[in-house]
């Protein structure tokens, strides 16, 4: 596509969409609000299991894409693929800004932690880092988003 990867742009698009739900939809305001309590959004007329059932059929479906993605870039087929990517696809959410809390995040920022945690791991691989210290890195630059994040909760909290 024009010298454009698929998966990128396929990325792009979904940054889009997903940026359009969460800020200009009624459905994005309600995510927000049962991911920063629960008990709130029930008691604001929202039905929060169906929001729930909904957010996670929509994570299910693009897993299922990025799957699909993955498979095609590699172009084989297997159960364990993405086995191990979980931990930086959590590192970039937090270090792109997003509670561990719930209720608080945005698209842009999780894109900016995507950025963040592939430019690093380029980068460790690029001056030849060791495996297993690059595991360390990546679990030091997550513990300080956290710490960074339970400060700033804490700072909010106080202000309230």
């Amino acid at each position: 596509m024009a010298g454009v990867p698929v998966p990128a742009a396929v990325f792009v698009v979904l940054c889009v969409l997903a940026w359009l739900l969460a800020t200009r939809t009624r459905f994005g305001r309600e995510v927000y609000a049962v991911g920063g309590n629960a008990v709130a959004a029930r008691t604001s007329g929202i039905h929060v299991a169906r929001v729930r059932i909904v957010v996670f059929a929509v994570t299910g479906v693009l897993a299922a894409l990025a799957g699909i993605l993955l498979t095609a870039r590699i172009g084989a087929g297997s159960s364990s693929i993405g086995q191990g990517l979980e931990f930086e696809v959590i590192a970039a959410v937090i270090i792109g800004g997003t509670a561990l809390t719930g209720g608080r995040g945005t698209v842009l920022g999780t894109v900016v932690g995507v950025l963040f945690v592939s430019v690093l791991g380029n980068a460790l691989v690029l001056y030849g880092v060791n495996s297993f210290v690059q595991d360390i890195v990546r679990g030091a630059v997550v513990l300080l988003a956290v710490v960074l994040s339970s400060l700033q909760s804490r700072s909010y909290r106080v202000r309230d």
